[in-house]
């Protein structure tokens, strides 16, 4: 088994959750998500970002305004919508629980079971 494979699946995992999170914050453009989840190496490549925020636009999660640029075409900016932030809401909620039922099988780890 290939470890590499694995992490890259964990990571796809998540990269929707940290997409509405981003966007949460306020309108942002497509690169500065782009490279934000790079920085955090969640990485994606646009390849895969533009997909899922069309997904997520046609959810009815996020929507998508266009905004005249000083240097070249108009920019394509992102928020989210009520129905978003109530479905980020719900993930929130999922990801504490993951993370503490994660936390507690990795401290177990070095616990061996008794017959």
């Amino acid at each position: 088994m290939n470890i590499e494979n694995t992490q890259v699946q964990m990571r796809k995992g998540i990269l929707e959750f940290c997409i509405l999170h981003i966007i949460s914050r306020g309108e942002v453009y497509a690169s500065d998500m782009l490279e934000e989840l790079t920085s955090a190496k969640i990485m994606v490549v646009e390849g895969t970002l533009y997909p899922l925020l069309t997904r997520l636009r046609k959810a009815g999660l996020v929507d998508y305004k266009w905004v005249e640029s000083k240097s070249g075409p108009p920019r394509k900016y992102y928020t989210l919508t009520k129905e978003g932030g109530d479905f980020l809401d719900g993930l929130d909620q999922t990801w504490t629980e993951l993370v503490g039922s994660t936390k507690k099988i990795i401290a177990n780890k070095n616990t061996k079971k008794k017959a």
